[in-house]
């Protein structure tokens, strides 16, 4: 089996500047593999390198050599990064030779991974946006999610990342008034995304190991390590952080600096293939790997895949939905029941695609290399 067509494209949900970046891989079988790449500034750049830079080396490829193609992809070009964009670009190649090898062989990916830990997936309700909601907002929002039955709830406060420390106050009260709503057994994450100083990080952590938060994500800038190790020093509540971080030297620093749980994307850290190696390094060191995840579509399917195969993993899988409006380009959409995701046989991710509704949301990606 050989790889013969390569397409990168958006598809747009019509909702403002809202796309998806994705990857089709075709064979020479007539099959083809989905895969998704980090949205930030819309996949542009990632869709560009997997246009212009890895197209001409995966075509004749064997689709089934993942490693293989992966490895050579990124020393091949990795003065482009080698993070952000460059592993958003791997991601979505390796996403889509996932599936399409899943279609050759008849299994879904989670088998090929190593097997099923557990078939039924608990899910956290990720919300975003409480930064500039009220404490009564945050509790309505809250509530809504709570209807789809979720395991866990984790606030997350998107923060303005050339400012810190803007409201500590006001973060806690939140905090409080979240935990008040749900009651004290009732397990509760919460993320400044890199909103506090040292000190106000601790300040806060504190405060959320009074209230029983079960862990605070990026509580300071990504970048500075060291302050990710001061807070952790300071706090017993587990500290996490990692959805910023794109290689595996990257998680090793974090670990290396006393992050409790690492939190790596798969749509960013080069698809199963990279995560793989990244809970490999997690596992050694005895550190929790919780991947990150906030794409509802291709990505979301991929890392309840992974989560499914991580071993003795124990954490819910993030879950930022619904989002009703991807839904309609699959006849097969992947949707919590009763609290769970529940992964089938189906070979690949196991996403059907409608094709007549994906092309009325089809953009396709023009190189710049190919336009001059």
């Amino acid at each position: 089996m050989r790889i013969t067509r390569v397409e990168a494209f958006h598809v747009s949900w019509g909702e403002g500047r809202s796309r998806s970046a994705w990857v089709r891989i075709w064979s020479d079988a007539g099959t083809y593999g989905l895969g998704e790449a980090s949205p930030m500034v819309h996949g542009n750049a990632s869709l560009e390198i997997v246009a212009s830079a890895f197209t001409p080396m995966l075509l004749g490829a064997d689709p089934l050599e993942t490693r293989v193609l992966q490895d050579r992809l990124f020393h091949q070009h990795i003065k482009l990064g080698p993070e952000g964009a460059y592993t958003g670009a791997l991601a979505a190649v390796d996403l889509a030779l996932w599936d399409l090898k899943g279609k050759a062989l008849g299994q879904p990916v989670w088998k090929l991974l190593g097997g099923g830990w557990r078939r039924e997936i608990p899910f956290y309700a990720s919300i975003g946006g409480n930064g500039e909601r009220t404490v009564d907002e945050v509790c309505r929002v809250v509530e809504q999610r709570l209807a789809l039955g979720p395991s866990q709830v984790k606030i997350r406060f998107d923060a303005d990342k050339t400012a810190r420390d803007v409201d500590l106050a006001g973060d806690i009260a939140k905090a409080r008034a979240v935990r008040n709503l749900v009651g004290d057994g009732f397990p509760l994450a919460f993320d400044s995304n890199n909103g506090y100083s040292v000190q106000g990080a601790i300040r806060v952590g504190r405060a959320l190991e009074e209230l029983g938060y079960v862990w605070f994500e990026e509580p300071v800038q990504h970048y500075h390590v060291e302050s990710f190790a001061k807070v952790a020093d300071a706090l017993d509540i587990a500290v996490s952080a990692g959805e910023q971080e794109y290689t595996l030297q990257g998680i090793k620093r974090l670990i290396e600096a006393g992050v409790d749980i690492v939190q790596p994307d798969i749509v960013k850290t080069g698809g199963f293939t990279g995560l793989g190696d990244m809970a490999a390094l997690a596992r050694a060191y005895g550190v929790d790997l919780v991947p990150h995840q906030t794409q509802p579509s291709i990505g979301h399917t991929a890392n309840l895949h992974f989560v499914a195969s991580l071993t003795h993993s124990h954490y819910p899988a993030e879950y930022n939905g619904p989002y009703g409006v991807q839904d309609v380009v699959f006849r097969t959409p992947v949707r919590p029941v009763k609290g769970k995701f529940v992964l089938s046989d189906a070979p690949g991710l196991g996403l059907e695609v409608d094709e007549s509704e994906l092309q009325k949301r089809t953009i396709p990606w023009t190189s710049s290399a190919a336009t001059g």
